[in-house]
């Protein structure tokens, strides 16, 4: 269990790299290995009042820190930097050049933790029931 764990924890830390490097980028890094053009942003699926890409993206980035920190007493620190996060990485495209903030985008990142932490706290129910 201790080895699933540690890869847990080094998966979450290596995508929270990641985003952060992605998310502070003037352009889109997926747009330039996709259609390479760094102005064009490739969408999961459709937006409806949120934006779905940073919803998926933050959904996939909490649950993987719960269910990492899920044993230890930094689960309500990671929560707060969930949060932290994903505003502060939007209010940062109002300086980044070829960036903007949006709201959308915003409602997206904290709507995702949210579905996020909440689908980690059921999952990790699910995972105390069957040890």
């Amino acid at each position: 269990m201790i080895k699933i764990n540690n890869i847990l924890i080094n998966s979450f830390h290596c995508t929270n790299l990641i985003l952060i490097i992605f998310y502070l980028y003037p352009g889109s890094i997926f747009g330039y290995i996709i259609y390479n053009n760094q102005s064009i942003t490739p969408q999961i699926t459709r937006d409806f009042f949120i934006s779905s890409n940073h919803f998926y993206t933050f959904i996939f980035l909490s649950i993987l820190g719960v269910l990492a920190y899920r044993n230890t007493r930094k689960i309500n620190f990671l929560i707060y930097y969930l949060i932290s996060l994903s505003v502060i990485l939007e209010f940062f495209h109002t300086i980044i050049p070829n960036r903007a903030f949006e709201f959308a985008d915003l409602f997206g990142n904290l709507i995702g933790v949210i579905v996020g932490v909440i689908t980690s706290v059921v999952i990790n129910k699910i995972i105390k029931t069957y040890e």
